[in-house]
């Protein structure tokens, strides 16, 4: 993939020039394995530890897709992808803390315009939960710029945040019963907004730092905001300010299955981190009936292979997914339809499912009730995988209606039934 940085870019290295995907996914499985008993120490903080945060950063995890203009590695989707994967399977709660933190890089590298970007990523390490429902409200500022009231929910990664994304209503100087209320896109620095502490009573991913957020008179510049853009609905056929920025397709990418890939990656690695806990179970335990190792009876042969089977064939579909939307990236900006934004949705619904019942269906019923006592792995990531199905944009936006506006798309009917 190109990646070309235009003759007036400020050269800034990253740490380690040399560094490759392969080992920064190395060193994520490294790590990872570190993290399963640390789980419930996460839990009980509600996110993942100040030592975890700084030996993620020292790996460069917070870099992995913030472009080398900026000092970043601009590795890419997969490799991101893989290491989400990795630390999922050690931790829930950190995985999907971590990638809801880590990922927003890509949206800002896409979106926002060269001044915005040098001054986002001027840090290196870029940590931005972002959400997709609407809170609050915008006004302008006398400077021309933007005023943020309002409290947002289940804000992913906000511990050790750089900033937040999120979408709010624009207070507008004329009421206008009648008119559509217009939305405004736009990212804020850490000082600008206060995390409450208000996570940790849920089912699941008790660990995932999904602390709400509040602002108060929070001020953004104005280059900081795009005004009528909702990220789970942008246009990029036209191209990106960072397609073209940093001459790599992958900035221009659509933000809606990327979004989604992302959820669908820290399921498998649940998925992977149950399957290990249940492969412990068949060394250690013995049966009721026969007194052998579950390893030599028949049905948890079954059970086992079974689960084993449908989390590696949704390994298998999210990283041909992923190739699939880095491939289309890398074509014309016009190629990356929302036709093709919501196949690629389809293809991580079809990849939660299949992690989801592998242990919902094969795993958990029957790993014994000693082995989903509370704090138990396989206990754990039931709650955890619960939990993520109970998201609204996995539960009910991936499910039923982008289900359906891929139809609609693919045969031109709009909304409503009529062509």
């Amino acid at each position: 993939m190109n990646t070309a940085v235009t003759a007036d870019a400020p050269a800034v290295v990253p740490p380690e020039p040399d560094l490759t995907p392969a080992e920064v996914v190395r060193r994520a499985e490294t790590l990872a394995a570190g993290l399963v008993a640390r789980q419930a120490e996460t839990e009980q903080r509600t996110y993942y530890g100040a030592d975890t945060h700084e030996e993620f950063s020292r790996a460069g995890l917070y870099r992995i897709l913030v472009p080398r203009r900026y000092g970043g590695y601009e590795f890419g989707a997969e490799t991101f992808l893989r290491v989400t994967m990795a630390l999922a399977r050690g931790c829930p709660s950190t995985g999907w803390m971590y990638c809801l933190g880590a990922a927003h890089a890509l949206a800002a590298a896409s979106l926002f315009e060269e001044r915005t970007q040098a001054e986002l990523f001027a840090g290196g390490d870029f940590i931005s939960p972002a959400t997709i429902t609407p809170s609050g409200t915008a006004r302008r500022a006398p400077d021309g710029g933007w005023i943020i009231d309002g409290t947002f929910a289940y804000c992913s990664g906000a511990p050790y945040a750089t900033h937040f994304i999120g979408h709010t209503v624009i207070e507008e100087e004329t009421a206008d019963e009648t008119a559509e209320p217009r939305l405004l896109l736009f990212v804020a620095p850490r000082d600008q907004w206060t995390m409450l502490d208000d996570w940790g009573g849920q089912l699941g991913l008790k660990g995932s730092g999904s602390h709400s957020i509040a602002f108060r008179d929070g001020r953004i510049p104005a280059h900081y905001a795009i005004e009528a853009a909702h990220l789970s609905e942008v246009d990029v056929t036209a191209g990106t300010p960072g397609r073209t920025l940093h001459g790599n397709g992958q900035y221009g990418g659509g933000p809606l299955s990327f979004m989604l890939l992302e959820s669908a990656a820290v399921a498998v690695g649940m998925a992977q981190g149950a399957l290990d806990a249940y492969e412990d179970l068949m060394r250690s335990r013995t049966t009721i009936f026969t007194g052998t190792t579950r390893a030599e009876d028949p049905d948890y042969q079954y059970w086992y292979g079974h689960a084993a089977g449908m989390i590696a064939t949704a390994e298998a579909a999210l990283l041909h997914a992923v190739r699939q939307w880095t491939e289309l990236c890398a074509r014309a900006p016009q190629d990356f339809t929302r036709e093709e934004d919501l196949r690629l949705a389809t293809i991580c619904r079809e990849v939660l499912k299949l992690a989801w019942s592998a242990v919902e269906r094969h795993l958990f019923p029957t790993a014994g009730s000693s082995a989903v006592r509370a704090g138990e792995r396989v206990e754990r990531v039931w709650r955890d995988m619960s939990t993520q199905h109970s998201h609204a944009g996995i539960g009910v936006l991936l499910q039923s209606v982008a289900t359906r506006e891929y139809a609609r798309v693919r045969f031109g009917v709009a909304e409503g039934g009529h062509s």
